[in-house]
């Protein structure tokens, strides 16, 4: 068998789930996410770790939030590495997925994979789904970038050495990140070097964690140098275990755990850096990293029915067909998911990752977990030895910034517009040799931004002298702040952007932050406005120096800031009202009505469902988010029988946010002593 590495562009048709438009609501709302104590026993590192650096929301990214469960077969970009032991193949269009990765001696795959990619709620910005490899950057959670393109180009090295990069601007930290993969030759092993470059002028906090799902069979176990690990669960605690003694169960067989947990590995400094999973067969994926990668984690799903019907939920089998459960090793920069490292100003770190089949003996690997450690790093040392991890990070660094030699996938423009915006305020960027950020990405999402820096650079005379007339778009930052607010520049959609950019950085426990953020929004409508104002056509015209006046898409988006400002003062009746005044100006806005539905059951007003309901689009009542809303309304307002109706029909709530039990909740509440369906359990306790 030759073992000539080759890299081939090709295509790979999947069974996918249309991602649907983003969403047009800028994402102000702080983060969701379950809370957690780290403290009583953990090392100070890690507890001081968990309290700085939490990104307060996710924007300037929108969410990813408007697909179904409805797939249909389509044609992906894939770029496919090769050599005589290994093929990994990677989709580039989707976040970079490493998507398979097959050893050849035994034909297996050592990742969880499918045929079929199902979207669900559970990154950053919502759309998330289960298999391969992927790569996550910025702020606890599944990458902003996971379900995005990234800029991917082959690279051809001095030394004739093939290499896949992919790379793309961070929006949430302002950083560049670059992933690099390539077979050499005689390699039993993928290698991936990553790459982070922080061009600001002050420390950011960084987070990366590269996640690999295994398939998990009673037969597998992961084994990681460590004799004791910090768990947590979907309760929110953090304790210390030995890993092979959780709560009375040997918890690195992922088949023992009853309910969902997170395993972060206590690796000692000097401990080299590796994790594998094995199948019955002693096979299963090695994951091992020069030492700046330097947490280890295992998570499971448990064997509980919430966890089942979650993997089930993002990775179907065919009708009659067994469940298809998987796993999860993880590596990251920290030792567990809740740090974030300080990332100087100016700092550029690489780090090397190697995956291939451990290739354990399954006698010795099942064995006492001291004697199974030793096993195993012995075959990841005989796998890739240090030596070669050592000569591979090298050579990444050498090759680093190479330029590309062949394009295959355009990423965002937003890189392209971080370089102009630099240039035009006389801010550090990066170099861009091996990473460039063409002028031909930018796209209709960056045009206006970048109209706004050129009349700056002009001046504003002439013919650049016009008032920001407005974007589909949000940026971040205090000089677009500043340039919003020049007065050759001054419009009431200038003065809603700015209130915008400064909700998303307010701290909403503030009173004088709310009420900042409210004035501006108020003045850029110009002045107080109710529902029954815009229906009859009857309110402020906000304009704003030489501007037009507010468009109905920034009325609305601004009435729901206001909104969403009284509702965090505790002003809910006014809050709910201004929500209201929001979707009257924009009733075809799909994400506005159904916010503010949410917003109505949970502030406890569930009489605003039905009639919130009537006046928006005409698709939204069979959306499955909306009919379970209305459920919620129809018990919250005493009709459990029309709620237990809803549910019996049948409610599929596409966006389910991971670890949500909303569903079988309301089944408890309206059809008493009846046991819930199991398409509706996905509770993880």
């Amino acid at each position: 068998m030759s073992s000539a590495p080759s890299i081939t562009v090709t295509t790979r048709t999947i069974e996918l789930a249309g991602l649907g438009p983003e969403s047009p609501l800028p994402s102000v709302q702080p983060l969701l996410e379950p809370p957690y104590i780290v403290d009583g026993g953990i090392p100070d590192e890690i507890v001081e770790g968990s309290r700085w650096g939490k990104a307060r929301n996710i924007y300037p990214y929108p969410l990813q939030d408007a697909y179904s469960r409805a797939t249909s077969a389509t044609e992906l970009t894939a770029v496919v590495l090769e050599n005589g032991h290994v093929k990994a193949t990677f989709l580039p269009q989707l976040g970079g997925r490493l998507w398979q990765l097959t050893d050849k001696a035994t034909g297996k795959e050592l990742l969880h994979t499918g045929d079929r990619i199902q979207f669900a709620n559970l990154a950053l910005r919502n759309a998330w789904f289960a298999g391969g490899i992927e790569w996550n950057i910025g702020t606890r959670g599944h990458s902003p970038t996971t379900c995005a393109p990234l800029h991917t180009a082959i690279v051809r090295t001095p030394d004739g050495q093939e290499v896949l990069r992919m790379w793309e601007f961070d929006r949430l930290r302002e950083v560049v990140f670059q992933l690099d993969a390539w077979l050499p030759a005689d390699s039993r092993v993928l290698f991936t070097a990553v790459r982070l470059r922080n061009p600001n002028a002050e420390t950011v906090p960084m987070y990366w964690w590269s996640n690999a799902a295994i398939p998990q069979t009673p037969g597998t176990r992961v084994i990681a140098p460590a004799t004791r690990a910090y768990a947590t669960g979907y309760d929110g605690a953090m304790t210390v275990v030995a890993p092979a003694d959780f709560r009375g169960i040997d918890a690195t067989w992922p088949d023992r755990n009853p309910q969902a947990a997170d395993f972060f590995f206590d690796l000692e400094p000097d401990q080299p850096r590796w994790e594998v999973a094995m199948d019955d067969g002693g096979d299963g994926l090695a994951l091992v990293s020069s030492p700046q990668l330097r947490g280890r984690k295992l998570f499971v799903w448990g064997e509980g029915a919430g966890g089942h019907r979650w993997q089930e939920w993002l990775t179907p089998s065919e009708s009659g067909a067994p469940p298809r459960l998987y796993a999860e090793i993880q590596a990251g920069l920290a030792q567990t998911q809740f740090e974030h490292v300080p990332m100087p100003a100016g700092a550029s770190w690489q780090w090397v990752e190697a995956y291939g089949n451990a290739a354990l003996d399954p006698v010795l690997a099942s064995g006492a977990w001291d004697d199974a450690v030793d096993h195993a790093g012995e075959r990841v040392e005989a796998l890739v030895p240090g030596a070669v991890l050592d000569a591979a990070l090298a050579d990444a660094g050498r090759w680093a910034d190479l330029p590309p030699s062949d394009f295959v996938v355009a990423g965002s423009g937003w890189g392209a517009l971080e370089r102009v915006r630099r240039e035009a305020s006389g801010a550090v960027w990066i170099d861009e040799a091996g990473t460039p950020f063409a002028q031909e990405t930018l796209t209709a999402d960056q045009a206006p931004w970048l109209e706004l820096l050129r009349a700056d650079a002009d001046g504003g005379e002439g013919s650049s002298r016009r008032p920001f007339a407005g974007s589909a778009s949000f940026v971040r930052g205090l000089d677009w702040e500043e340039l919003l607010a020049a007065q050759r520049n001054e419009s009431a959609e200038a003065v809603f952007y700015r209130a915008v950019m400064a909700h998303a950085r307010a701290d909403f426990t503030s009173a004088a932050d709310r009420q900042a953020v409210a004035a501006l929004y108020s003045r850029a409508m110009g002045g107080h406005m109710t529902a029954e104002m815009v229906r009859a056509g009857n309110y402020p015209d906000g304009i704003v120096g030489a501007g037009a006046p507010l468009s109905n898409r920034s009325r609305a988006l601004a009435c729901r800031g206001v909104g969403l400002a009284m509702i965090a003062a505790g002003d809910i009746d006014e809050g709910l009202q201004q929500l209201e005044t929001a979707c009257a100006f924009d009733p075809g806005n799909r994400a506005l009505v159904v916010e503010a539905m949410t917003l109505a059951v949970d502030s406890g007003r569930p009489e605003l469902v039905p009639d919130l309901l009537e006046r928006g689009p005409l698709a939204l009542s069979s959306l499955g988010r909306v009919r379970f809303l209305l459920a919620r309304a129809k018990a919250d307002m005493g009709d459990s029988a029309a709620a237990a109706a809803l549910l019996k029909e049948g409610i599929e709530v596409a966006d389910l946010r991971e670890g949500e039990n909303s569903i079988a909740a309301l089944w408890h509440r309206v059809c008493p002593g009846e046991d819930v369906p199991a398409q509706y359990q996905f509770g993880m306790h």
